[in-house]
């Protein structure tokens, strides 16, 4: 084979390899995993699978990250020894299973503006997702809806 076949045939075949190594990891991926807004788009949340199966979610960025020339903290947490912990970086959705096609179950939602966590559900639709936290049942709570910020 001459070399500028050798060539091509490489190129062709390390295309191939990375566009099917892309298709794998999406492959693998979950609909609500990836960078979501919160309801008033002052905050990202990245969601993603644990290890354990379950979906999680952190808090990436702020749209005002500073209170007083400094990193805003979890200041409203009940436990005192956590209050100092930064607000970028704090997992504020935790063990959610999937419950059918688009609904995420069992989970929780940790609110750092009044430092409260809630029992949590997550319905998937599409470009948004209904996030409805409540106490004790699921009638007595509240839904906001996040946007996908990718």
């Amino acid at each position: 084979m001459s070399s500028p076949k050798k060539y091509f045939a490489r190129f062709v075949l390390i295309l191939l390899t990375v566009v099917s190594v892309n298709i794998a990891a999406k492959a693998q991926t979950d609909k609500i995993e990836g960078l979501w807004y919160n309801d008033i788009k002052s905050a990202k949340i990245q969601i993603s699978k644990g290890t354990d199966g379950k979906f999680n979610g952190k808090i990436v960025w702020l749209k005002e990250p500073l209170k007083n020339g400094k990193p805003k903290v979890d200041e409203e947490n009940k436990d005192e020894k956590l209050r100092t912990r930064p607000i970028i970086g704090l997992h504020i959705l935790e063990g959610f299973v999937p419950d059918g096609d688009n609904k995420y179950t069992d989970g929780k939602i940790y609110d750092p503006k009044n430092g409260k966590t809630y029992s949590c559900n997550i319905t998937y639709k599409g470009k948004t997702l209904s996030i409805r936290g409540y106490i004790g049942v699921s009638l007595f709570g509240r839904t906001t809806v996040w946007e996908r910020a990718e």
